[in-house]
């Protein structure tokens, strides 16, 4: 089993300052949890603020002070105008392969400022990475606090246990450093950028798995940062409580 030498984290976040900072928390555990399991794999977290007109970035760089973990473990922010979804994670991406070990011998991990990984969440994706994987496609489900009742229950009898539904998220979504180059990263798209990514993988054969273990916990709203996003497709999907 041949580990990636480092793990690079990319979170694009546009005007989170709700979710950041339980985003942030989360990430951390996850390194912790890693450090205990892989302690030779390095890890780096890029934040892109992307035309942020809140506090995202006062409680992201508050959420890092708090914990000494980020004075260990390198995290970046990098602040920009609006982007995009897609071109921000394409600059956090493009930042994090410029420096540091080959790109084959790295693996990229991608989540959203309005989500919290699983603890074990960065072990699984160096895991795929020593597995073989190319891109390792990810589930999410929606933070039951931000739900109705009655629309978390037409969630939940909608995804049994194991389900799969092959949807593609990238608030939960990795791929292999160098195959992120050949297959010319993120496209800089307002949305779907993480679906055509994979679509892209796998057209020219690239090994392309999906799981639903450890899924992240991502915003319930029905209001989205991106007009076809999650939120876009819980309220069209499963509507309102009325």
């Amino acid at each position: 089993m041949t580990l990636p030498a480092r793990v690079d984290v990319v979170v694009p976040a546009h005007d989170e300052e709700d979710g950041i900072g339980g985003c942030v928390d989360a990430l951390a555990d996850a390194v912790r949890v890693l450090r205990r399991a892989h302690p030779t794999v390095e890890v780096s977290v890029v934040v892109v603020l992307d035309g942020c007109t809140d506090r995202t970035a006062l409680v992201l760089r508050s959420a890092a002070a708090a914990d000494p973990l980020w004075s260990e473990v390198p995290l970046e922010v990098v602040e920009t105008a609006h982007l995009g979804v897609g071109r921000a994670r394409a600059v956090g991406t493009t930042r994090a392969l410029a420096t540091g070990p080959e790109p084959s011998a790295r693996w990229t991990a991608h989540t959203d400022a309005d989500s919290r990984v699983d603890p074990g969440w960065l072990v699984q994706q160096v895991e795929a990475h020593a597995d073989g994987a190319h891109v390792l496609v990810g589930a999410v489900v929606p933070d039951p606090d931000d739900l109705d009742p009655v629309v978390l229950a037409r969630w939940t009898h909608a995804h049994p246990p194991g389900s799969t539904l092959g949807h593609v998220h990238g608030a939960n979504l990795g791929l292999r450093g160098d195959v992120c180059l050949a297959i010319g990263g993120f496209d800089p798209v307002p949305e779907h950028e993480d679906v055509r990514l994979v679509e892209r993988a796998r057209a020219l054969g690239f090994d392309v798995r999906a799981t639903t273990d450890l899924p992240v916990v991502t915003s319930g709203r029905f209001d989205g940062r991106t007009p076809g996003g999650y939120a876009e497709h819980l309220r069209r999907t499963y509507g309102d409580a009325s």
